[in-house]
């Protein structure tokens, strides 16, 4: 079965006292549709993505709940057939049936504005309503932190969903959001008949003269990428394994993570967003499968639009999240991926919030996309794929000179992928490759060399641990496993782990 592309049906019988209720999902993999009672409600595209179905009327009694997941592949998938991960199938997050009375709220937005000295905040709720009852007026009461930001009414029409859109408020004194002291403000969003509770963070991300700052401060990111799979679960995390990982994460004295290639779990992100963890949240438009036709064709554009519209409508309240990514390794020289990267840059930064919009490049002096993305990100092997390690020398130089020529010399650059494969409990006195003392060794270099480089702002190591491959993978993924975890895939640690937390513990004093 580990190998099945094609459709799977799943079935789930329960009871409701009946009325109308809310079926949500988390993630189907990677095309659904549902029934409910033999009756279809619709279908959705985009395996990580969340999205849900509203069936008023139904009557007290069990119910079937039936839904079709198809992760087949075709000319106009996003991911395409070709990825280095693994492309499982089937249903991967939760799913929730929510019975609404009268007008309730579904989701929140807090759009917010930081005073110049940055202790204040102008804000304003957008709210996504539902009117599951007969009466089209409710009386609503929003607080933030412990401050009542609206108390007064609002009508939504019976049977109906409408954006609400509050008026502005102003809230003082606040404690901003940060990895050292990452402070969340409770949200609590109550009518008559409903009540919703959410927590966001104040904070204020920008790039000035080669650095990112974060509230005003220089930020070096101490990054690592992690693909979310588990070989026991796949892509369905268990909540103590989330949390496993992130204290695996923090003890490398990392504040960020890079969820590549696909946008993770709500539960994964409020976790980031209680211990200040930095966020680097994509769509899985991965390159190396995506051809120059696919690229510029209007079904895939519009259909990765979409998956950016839904990330930015279900992660906006995260304050972990700093930056949006629109693609990772795609043909960056190319029109059709300047089209594609221009369109995504527009939309994110219109309507994402206060973030930076990014895509991680490997056409390194040939891109003619740079323009549309924030900070400049790189993901280059040398010391694996290419080259030796001293070649990082001249590459960096040579790309601070290209960005220079482009009038793009105050983007900061971040190493966004590197690293070499390590086979877990293999060891060798030489450090040849595959070793652990080889891949340690790398990776001691790399972090040392971009630590003191005046226009890195920081790195993601690839990668957490190791994850499965695709069978469209060549021969260099032994096992059947991308390899260049720090980590085997049961979490059990290489030598380049206490590498990693050695060298990132020296950037951080080096940034006291």
């Amino acid at each position: 079965m580990l190998e099945y592309e094609g459709a799977a049906w799943y079935e789930k019988q329960f009871f409701s006292q009946g009325g109308c209720l809310r079926l949500s999902f988390g993630a189907v993999l990677t095309y659904a549709k549902v029934w409910l009672d033999g009756q279809y409600l619709g279908d959705h595209y985009g395996g990580f993505s969340q999205f849900s179905f509203i069936v008023p009327n139904i009557s007290q009694g069990c119910h079937t709940l039936t839904v079709l997941a198809d992760n087949r592949f075709d000319q106009y998938s996003i991911p395409q057939k070709r990825v280095d991960w693994y492309p499982y199938g089937g249903i991967s997050r939760d799913v929730s049936i929510e019975e609404l009375h009268g007008i309730c709220v579904l989701e929140n937005r807090l759009e917010y504005t930081l005073s110049e000295d940055l202790t204040s905040a102008k804000c304003q709720l957008v709210l996504q309503c539902y009117n599951a009852g007969i009466q089209a007026q409710t009386d609503l009461t929003v607080t933030v932190g412990e401050q009542t930001v609206y108390r007064g009414s609002i009508s939504v029409p019976a049977g109906m969903t409408q954006t609400v859109t509050l008026p502005e408020s102003c809230l003082e004194n606040i404690t901003l959001w940060e990895p050292e002291n990452p402070k969340l403000y409770s949200v609590c969003i109550q009518t008559d008949t409903d009540d919703l509770y959410d927590r966001v963070g104040f904070r204020h991300i920008c790039v000035s003269d080669r650095k990112i700052l974060l509230n005003g401060k220089p930020l070096q990111i101490r990054g690592i990428n992690r693909h979310d799979d588990h070989p026991d679960f796949g892509f369905a995390f268990p909540p103590s394994r989330i949390q496993h990982d992130l204290d695996l994460i923090t003890g490398l004295n990392c504040n960020a993570i890079r969820g590549a290639h696909y946008p993770n779990s709500q539960l994964f992100l409020d976790y980031l967003d209680e211990l200040g963890i930095l966020f680097w949240s994509e769509i899985p438009i991965w390159g190396i499968g995506f051809s120059v036709e696919t690229l510029g064709d209007p079904t895939v554009v519009d259909r990765g639009l979409t998956m950016h519209k839904e990330m930015v409508r279900y992660y906006y309240n995260h304050p972990a999240i700093i930056l949006w990514g629109m693609h990772n390794e795609i043909r960056a020289d190319t029109e059709p991926a300047l089209h594609m990267t221009k369109t995504y840059y527009d939309y994110l930064k219109a309507n994402g919030g206060n973030r930076l919009v990014v895509y991680a490049a490997n056409q390194y002096f040939t891109d003619i996309c740079c323009a549309y993305s924030d900070v400049i990100c790189v993901n280059q092997y040398y010391g694996w794929y290419d080259g030796d390690l001293p070649a990082w020398i001249p590459f960096l130089e040579q790309y601070c000179q290209r960005m220079d020529s482009l009038g793009m010399a105050d983007k900061p650059f971040i190493m966004s992928e590197f690293g070499g494969g390590a086979l877990y409990g293999y060891h060798d006195a030489e450090c040849t490759k595959w070793s652990e003392e080889y891949q340690a060794k790398l990776l001691r270099y790399c972090l040392k060399l971009f630590g003191e480089h005046p226009a890195v702002a920081g790195a993601f190591i690839w990668q957490f641990c190791d994850a499965r491959t695709s069978s469209q993978m060549d021969l260099s993924r032994a096992r059947g496993f991308n390899n260049k975890g720090i980590m085997n895939e049961y979490r059990r640690p290489k030598a380049a782990y206490f590498a990693v937390q050695e060298a990132y513990h020296q950037w951080m004093e080096q940034n006291k």
